[in-house]
């Protein structure tokens, strides 16, 4: 897993140890099913078995790979639409184009992260580069779903490209693990997304043995997810392992260590650890949209069946998949493409969800 890395860890600032501060409790231990999306990405379900009042104000995350491609193989999204809420993906090996129907996107590789918001709507698609589909490689990254406030659901869709050397880089208090700050703030430290919905997006190293004790906003719901290896959670040291999820209680820090002894692939515990603001709004979710209620997920599908989420740009019509209708500069989703068609995006569900 390189991400991004240092030669020396020791040069980092490191992240305060907080005499008397209480550490989080451990309320659940998920663990992720494992299927496919899209064309053929593996991947993990890593919320689910969390009730999605304790995720708020995150609606889902998965975990894409790790896979080793074979030429031929790496596959992709098609064109889709989103309304509602912020997709973040990130990177840790390999590379993938993103394109959206307003001109944002990029090739985002090792450590890079692309934060769309879809506000009141957008188009988009991710796929592997050629050159990767033809010599094949490996692959591993996570996409996030933020949920926006009613207040922001429908403002202009917008598009921001992190990229690794902008992240911030810090040590723990015994330099036994590299805490890479993504997005929000950590002991004083803020990372460079810009976030719609306050949140913090970490994702860490801990080496073998080495804990890992994080100062964490009390307003701040606390979620820890194991992308790689062993370790134990909470003053509990209640044990985790690759693919299990930890739902954190109150108190000031998340406490994890790594097991001493760890997979010979992945000799470090990889840590993805997020947490926000609860929005305590109503949610109504269906395929790619997330609302405030059913009327206006209905609604979103309805825009979109009307062309009024945008056109596909006309230079990107062969990435499409699927039958395009001429509209001036670009192109309408065909009439064929019906709702049932993007339902199962990203593995969203197919039937309204209301929370």
């Amino acid at each position: 897993m390189p991400a991004v890395t240092v030669a020396d860890i020791s040069i980092l600032p490191r992240v305060s140890e907080v005499l008397g501060a209480r550490a989080r409790s451990v309320k659940s231990v998920t663990t992720a099913p494992a299927g496919y999306e899209g064309e053929g990405f593996p991947v993990r379900r890593t919320f689910a078995g969390i009730d999605m009042a304790e995720l708020d104000p995150f609606i889902m995350m998965d975990q894409m790979g790790e896979v080793e491609y074979a030429p031929g193989e790496p596959k992709g999204t098609p064109w889709h639409p989103h309304r509602g809420f912020e997709t973040v993906t990130y990177i840790i090996d390999g590379i993938f184009d993103h394109k959206d129907n307003n001109g944002g996107g990029g090739t985002i590789s090792n450590g890079d992260t692309q934060w769309m918001t879809a506000g009141a709507g957008i188009l988009h698609i991710e796929t592997p580069p050629e050159h990767l589909v033809m010599s094949g490689g490996l692959f591993h990254g996570f996409q996030l779903w933020v949920n926006l406030p009613a207040a922001k659901k429908w403002s202009a869709p917008a598009y921001q490209d992190v990229r690794a050397k902008d992240v911030a880089l810090l040590s723990s208090a015994d330099g036994g693990a590299l805490i890479r700050v993504i997005a929000g703030e950590v002991d004083g430290h803020p990372g460079p997304g810009t976030t719609q919905t306050p949140i913090t997006l970490i994702h860490a190293t801990v080496a073998a043995g080495a804990e890992l004790r994080l100062p964490w906003r009390k307003d701040y719901n606390a979620l820890v997810y194991v992308a790689a290896g062993f370790g134990y959670v909470g003053d509990e040291h209640r044990p985790v392992k690759t693919g299990q999820s930890t739902l954190f209680g109150d108190g000031d820090t998340i406490v994890v260590r790594a097991a001493d002894q760890q997979e010979s692939r992945s000799p470090a515990l990889e840590l993805f650890i997020l947490g926000g603001a609860p929005i305590q709004e109503p949610i109504a979710w269906m395929g790619p949209f997330v609302m405030n209620t059913k009327r206006e997920v209905l609604q979103a599908f309805e825009d979109f069946q009307k062309g009024l989420l945008g056109t596909i740009p006309a230079i990107y019509k062969e990435d499409a998949k699927k039958p395009l209708n001429p509209s001036g500069d670009g192109a309408k989703l065909a009439s064929t493409n019906k709702a049932a068609d993007v339902l199962d995006v990203h593995g969203a569900p197919t039937q309204m969800q209301e929370g």
